[in-house]
């Protein structure tokens, strides 16, 4: 290393401590250069690639053997994020072959039974010629009557009972409660469930309606018109007064007197009850096909 004639130290002009100082520097420059050198004058050492790099063995043999390779991956297991193996579909449901008409009956009281789901509604079910007396019965709803002896759900085992106030006899709004568990059964069930079961058994109750000889109008259509009636039905909430002939009792009300038999039904229930009905008929009229 050149060194400039005016960096050397010119001798007797420094003091000792001065000198020993100048000198500790120079060593320490010296040896800062000499070091850059080294580093520099170096060749780099390759980088160990992949297939050459030594392998550490573990301390302890395992208990499959290492691979030396990378596995090469089966079939089944080449599923990535943005190539997913296709769902397989799901199967198509076959369709349950329906029972001629006049064999149905079990075949649909198992039909109403899943559609409860878990309410106890068999024993309140009539099993004699399902079909045929729940399309009759629907038939004389849409005209406003009720055929009680083509009900498809057994009457109230419960009395209907009357309240003398005052001299005058009321509708006892306990008797109200005699149809709570229709009227839970009906508000309870699943839209789509009933659907698929109402449009199932639609074979059979055309072929029933049929047989009423109606030319021009569908069981579909004779429905829609007997919910109708039934959402014609006022909501009563004050005390309903009757009067009574013979064994039988009429509202005092000439109003409520005049109203069709199937709304007269509805009145029976009670207003919680006839609410209910109202809710699950708009569902229905929405629902099934007119």
């Amino acid at each position: 290393m050149q060194v400039n004639e005016e960096d050397r130290i010119a001798p007797g002009k420094q003091t000792a401590g001065k000198s020993n100082l100048i000198w500790a520097l120079a060593l320490l420059v010296i040896a800062l250069i000499a070091g850059v050198w080294y580093f520099l004058s170096q060749k780099p050492a390759p980088e160990p690639s992949p297939q050459t790099a030594p392998m550490t063995l573990p301390e302890t043999a395992p208990e499959q053997p290492l691979q030396t390779e990378a596995p090469v991956p089966e079939p089944a297991a080449t599923e990535t994020p943005t190539e997913a193996a296709p769902t397989p579909a799901a199967p198509t449901p076959v369709a349950q072959p329906l029972p001629p008409l006049a064999e149905s009956d079990g075949f649909v009281h198992e039909k109403v039974v899943q559609m409860a789901d878990g309410m106890k509604v068999a024993p309140l079910l009539n099993d004699n010629n399902m079909v045929r007396q729940f399309v009759v019965f629907v038939d004389n709803l849409a005209q406003g009557e009720l055929a009680r002896k083509t009900s498809p759900m057994k009457a109230p085992t419960q009395q209907f009972t009357v309240s003398d106030i005052t001299n005058k006899t009321y509708l006892n709004p306990d008797s109200y409660h005699r149809y709570d568990v229709y009227a839970d059964f009906l508000s309870d069930l699943n839209d789509e469930q009933l659907l698929n079961t109402y449009n199932q058994l639609s074979p059979l109750m055309n072929e029933a309606f049929a047989e009423l000889g109606y030319p021009d109008i569908s069981f579909n259509q004779r429905l829609q018109q007997a919910i109708k009636v039934l959402l014609a039905t006022p909501v009563v909430e004050e005390p309903i007064e009757l009067y009574s002939i013979s064994v039988n009792y009429k509202f005092v009300d000439p109003q409520l007197e005049a109203l069709p038999n199937a709304q007269k039904l509805l009145l029976r229930m009670g207003p919680d009850n006839t609410r209910k009905l109202k809710k699950v008929l708009r569902r229905l009229q929405t629902l099934l096909p007119r």
